[in-house]
């Protein structure tokens, strides 16, 4: 395999589990509630995604860009999980 080969490897797979890591906090939301999950850390972790993402778009970076799109798409399914939660608990 080839260096570039190697280095598209190296950031799929990454890509797939950092994005991959996100699916377990969504089930325990659904499962347990969000009390433990701050809308701060929720926040910052968006802005991080979406920084990323752009890094990714300036690079044409395509790992970067799509596992940093399905990220965002997770992180958001999370604060609308936990907001919902928070309304229909009060």
């Amino acid at each position: 395999m080839s260096e570039a080969g190697i280095t598209s490897l190296v950031g799929t797979v990454a890509a797939v589990c950092t994005t991959g890591a996100f699916l377990p906090q969504i089930v325990k939301l659904r499962k347990q509630g969000g009390e433990d999950l701050s809308y701060s850390m929720l926040a910052v972790y968006l802005a991080g995604v979406l920084l990323w993402m752009i890094y990714g778009l300036l690079f044409h970076a395509a790992a970067v860009i799509w596992a940093n799109v399905i990220t965002f798409i997770l992180v958001a399914t999370s604060l609308i999980l936990k907001a919902n939660l928070e309304g229909s608990s009060s």
